[in-house]
C-alpha cells in the first residue's frame, strides 16, 4: 500500500479536525478575507473604551432594518391606523436584536459567517440550494433598494427612474475605493448617512408636532391589533418584512473584521461587545422606523388621508400638510441616503454569500464586481421593465420573495448556535435558544400567512398559528436530537 501524499494527508487531517469540531469540513478562507481582522480592539481598559473599537458592524446591519422596502409598510400603517402599530415595530425590533446577537455569536464563536457555516455543515445537495435561495433574496433586497434610490434621485434632481437605477450600480466602485482605505471608512460612510436620515426625520417630526401622549400609548400592546383584520394584516406585514435574510449573512461576516484574541474568554468578551454594538444600532433603527410611522400618523392620518403608501405620494403631500416647502426635500434626502446605505450593505452581503457558499478564489475587485452583477443586473432589468408605475407592486413582490427565503436563513442560524459540537463553550444558552426558536416560529408563521394571502387571498390567523407551531416543534426537536447525540 502506497503512503498518502502530503496533500492527501493534509486533507485527511482537515477532515478529522472538522469532524472533531462538529463540522463536515474544515474552515478554509476567512470571511471577507481582505478586511478580516484588520481593525484592532482594546484587550484592556474600561468596557466603554473596548466597546468603541467594536462599534460599526451593528450599524451596517441596522441599515437593512430601515431600507426602502420597509418604508411602505410603516407609511401605510401610520396613515391608516395612526400610532397603534408602534407596538408591532417594537416587537419586531426585539426579535431582530435576538437574531443578530446569534449572528455575532456564530461569526466570533465558530469563526464562520452563516454562508460558510452552511457550506461546512451540510452536504452539497443542501448547501447549493441554500446558496441559490440566498442569491434570490439578495436580488429581492436589491430590487427594493434600487427602487428607493432611484425614486430619491428622481424626487430631488428629476433624474428619470431608468437612469437612476443605472446610477445605483456604481456603488460597487465606491465600496472598492473605501475598502482600499480601510473598512472603517465604509462604516464611517454608513454612520454619516444614518445621521443625515435621523436629522431629516427629526426636523419633519418637529414640523408635524405629533401627539406625544398617543405616541407613548402606541408602544403599549393592544388587543385591537388582533380584533381588526385590516390592522392585523398590516401588523403581519411589518413583522414579516422586518428581519432581512441578507442581514444574517452580513453580520456574521463583518463582525470578523475585528481583531481579538483566540482564547475562550477573549472570544466571549468579543461576543458581548459585538452584541452590545448591534443592540445599540438596532435601537437606532427602531427610532427611524418609528419616526416614519409617527410622521405618517401625525400628517396623513390626522388629515384623513388613510390610504397613503406610495413614496411619491408622501413627497407630494408633505408640503401642503406641514405648511413647509422643506419637508418634501428632507423626505427625499432621507430616502436617497437610505437607498445608498442599503445598496452598500447589499453589496457586502452578496460577496459574503458567494464566497461563503462557493469558496471561490478570485482577486478582490473581480469578486466584488461578480457578486454585485449577480444581484444588481436582475434588479435593474425588472425595475426598468416595469417602469415608474410599477414600483409599488415591485416593492410588494420583493417582500414576498424575502418572506419565502427567510426560514432558510433563520433555521440554520438557530441550529448552529445551539449545537455544542460546533460552538464549543460558546454555544448559545438554553434561554437564548428557546427564545430564538420561538422567534423563528413566529417569523415562519407570519410569513406563511403573508404568502398564503398573496396566493389565495386573506387567510385566517389559524394559518400563522399552525405554521408557527409546526416550525417550533420541528426546530426544537432538531435541537434536542443534536444535543442528545453530542452529549
Amino acid at each position: 500500500m502506497t503512503s498518502l501524499s502530503q496533500e492527501q494527508a493534509t486533507a485527511t487531517l482537515s477532515h478529522e479536525r472538522a469532524s472533531e469540531t462538529g463540522w463536515r469540513r474544515a474552515r478554509t478562507n476567512r470571511s471577507l478575507s481582505e478586511v478580516f481582522g484588520t481593525i484592532a480592539t482594546r484587550p484592556k481598559g474600561s468596557t466603554f473604551k473596548k466597546l468603541l473599537a467594536f462599534l460599526g458592524p451593528g450599524y451596517l446591519v441596522a441599515v437593512g432594518y430601515m431600507d426602502p422596502g420597509n418604508w411602505a409598510t410603516s407609511l401605510a400603517g401610520g396613515s391608516k391606523f395612526g400610532y397603534a402599530l408602534l407596538t408591532i415595530a417594537l416587537l419586531s425590533n426585539i426579535m431582530a436584536i435576538l437574531l443578530q446577537a446569534l449572528c455575532a455569536r456564530l461569526g466570533i464563536g465558530a469563526g464562520r459567517d452563516l454562508a460558510q457555516a452552511c457550506r461546512d455543515a451540510f452536504p452539497r445537495w443542501v448547501s447549493w440550494p441554500l446558496w441559490v435561495l440566498a442569491e434570490v433574496a439578495i436580488c429581492a433586497t436589491d430590487l427594493a433598494e434600487v427602487i428607493g434610490t432611484a425614486i430619491g434621485l428622481n424626487l430631488l434632481f428629476g433624474i428619470p427612474l431608468e437612469l437612476g437605477v443605472l446610477i445605483t450600480a456604481l456603488d460597487v466602485f465606491l465600496i472598492l475605493w473605501m475598502q482600499n482605505l480601510g473598512f472603517r471608512w465604509i462604516e464611517a460612510f454608513i454612520v454619516t448617512l444614518l445621521g443625515v436620515i435621523a436629522i431629516c426625520f427629526a426636523i419633519q417630526i418637529a414640523l408635524a408636532d405629533p401627539d406625544w401622549g398617543a405616541v407613548i400609548r402606541g408602544f403599549a400592546p393592544t388587543t385591537e391589533v388582533i380584533k381588526n383584520p385590516e390592522m392585523l394584516y398590516l401588523a403581519l406585514g411589518i413583522l414579516g418584512a422586518t428581519v432581512m435574510p441578507h442581514n444574517l449573512y452580513l453580520h456574521s461576516g463583518v463582525v470578523q473584521t475585528r481583531r481579538f484574541g483566540d482564547s475562550v474568554e477573549d472570544r466571549r468578551e468579543a461576543i458581548k461587545l459585538a452584541t452590545m454594538d448591534s443592540t445599540i444600532a438596532l435601537m437606532f433603527a427602531l427610532l427611524i422606523n418609528a419616526s416614519i410611522l409617527i410622521l405618517a400618523a401625525a400628517t396623513f392620518n390626522k388629515a384623513g388621508k388613510t390610504d397613503v403608501a406610495e413614496l411619491e405620494q408622501v413627497h407630494s403631500f408633505l408640503a401642503p400638510l406641514l405648511g413647509s416647502a422643506i419637508a418634501p426635500t428632507l423626505f427625499g434626502i432621507a430616502l436617497l441616503c437610505c437607498g445608498l446605505n442599503s445598496t452598500v450593505t447589499a453589496t457586502l452581503s452578496g460577496q459574503i454569500v458567494m464566497e461563503g457558499f462557493l469558496d471561490i478564489r478570485l482577486p478582490p475587485w473581480l469578486r466584488r464586481l461578480t457578486t454585485r452583477a449577480i444581484a444588481i443586473v436582475p434588479a435593474a432589468i425588472v425595475t426598468i421593465w416595469y417602469g415608474e408605475k410599477g414600483t409599488a407592486g415591485l416593492l410588494i413582490l420583493s417582500q414576498v420573495i424575502l418572506s419565502l427565503q427567510l426560514p432558510f436563513a433563520v433555521v440554520p442560524l438557530v441550529l448552529f448556535t445551539a449545537d455544542r459540537a460546533k460552538m464549543g463553550p460558546l454555544v448559545a444558552s438554553t434561554w437564548m435558544t428557546v427564545l430564538a426558536v420561538l422567534t423563528a416560529a413566529i417569523i415562519i408563521g407570519l410569513n406563511a400567512k403573508l404568502l398564503f394571502d398573496q396566493a389565495m387571498g386573506e387567510a385566517p390567523l389559524d394559518v400563522a398559528l399552525v405554521s408557527g407551531l409546526v416550525a417550533a416543534v420541528a426546530i426544537g426537536g432538531s435541537i434536542w436530537w443534536i444535543r442528545r447525540r453530542t452529549a
